[in-house]
């Protein structure tokens, strides 16, 4: 996903980003970078989120990110969950990949997944 350094956050490596659907915070996984940069980045969502939980269906159709307190809110199609809790959601043409548990969801129905932290890995192409 294509994104643009905002800040710096209060965590160590952190930084604010903004993408052609919204602003978002995470941690940032490559060499250092600054206000204004642009970068590639795959997101990692690395904590296990539970279904009905923290993966939720959505109140609106659409793509988006956005940050509701210490959480960052991303909103996309459900596009796949393994027998064995990994999931996959599509946000804007990109996937991002997660582990879950719970109760089974309908694949392809629209979803806001709950984090607290995204970890951002720089793409080089």
């Amino acid at each position: 996903m294509n994104i643009k350094i905002l800040g710096p956050g209060l965590k160590k490596d952190e930084v604010f980003f903004e993408a052609a659907t919204g602003e978002g915070r995470g941690i940032w996984c490559g060499p250092p970078v600054k206000p204004g940069d642009e970068a590639v980045a795959e997101f990692e969502l690395p904590a296990l989120l539970m279904r009905w939980v923290d993966i939720v269906p959505a109140d609106q159709e659409g793509h988006g990110i956005r940050m509701e307190g210490n959480e960052i809110v991303l909103t996309g199609v459900l596009d796949n969950i393994e027998e064995d809790g990994t999931g996959c959601l599509q946000l804007d043409g990109e996937l991002i990949m997660f582990e879950c548990l719970g109760e089974p969801m309908a694949l392809g129905s629209v979803v806001e997944v709950r984090t607290r932290e995204i970890r951002l890995y720089p793409v080089y192409l």
